[in-house]
């Protein structure tokens, strides 16, 4: 099955602060937690998964915590290639995605630079959501990926928003 977009869940907001609280109990609870993605822009449709953004002091800080995390059914694994991922499943399906971030890398870190672009600049934010539904048409109709479809999208709209901070462009494609 491909992506599914839903409308926007009024929810979502507690959703992450649930996220945030568990990855700090079974985490550590000095973690700096930020919801990202398109849950996190009010009023955009998005695929029902809480995506996070976790501060850390460096992997050694990650790697502690892991059994623990573990346990309550996070579990490591993804294709990006520049930070740790770890996702969470209920039933087989994907609800939660924590990405790992080192302090020294925090404020360049595309997903929230792109996330506060979006809820700064609402043409960007509706350029964004068609694109979105583009790519979700294009994925069932096998095309393209979901992912593939929305690149270049976000790749203009993160160039975008670093350029604005004085941050030069990076690829957005971060995967293996």
């Amino acid at each position: 099955m491909g992506a599914v977009l839903v409308p926007y869940d009024p929810a979502w907001p507690d959703a992450f602060r649930r996220v945030a609280a568990e990855l700090r109990t079974q985490g550590n609870p000095n973690w700096i937690v930020e919801h990202i993605g398109s849950t996190s822009i009010p009023g955009m449709s998005a695929k029902p998964i809480i995506d996070v953004a976790v501060l850390i002091a460096d992997e050694e800080d990650l790697d502690r915590h892991l059994p623990a995390l573990d346990t309550v059914g996070w579990r490591l694994g993804s294709g990006v290639r520049s930070h740790q991922v770890m996702v969470f499943e209920e039933d087989g399906v994907r609800t939660r995605i924590a990405h790992f971030f080192e302090a020294s890398g925090w404020d360049e870190v595309n997903q929230r630079i792109l996330r506060d672009w979006l809820l700064q600049n609402p043409e960007d934010a509706e350029l964004y959501e068609r694109a979105k539904h583009v790519a979700v048409d294009a994925s069932r109709m096998g095309e393209e990926s979901y992912n593939a479809g929305k690149t270049a999208v976000i790749q203009l709209l993160v160039d975008r928003a670093r350029a604005a901070r004085g941050l030069p462009a990076v690829s957005v494609y971060d995967k293996d």
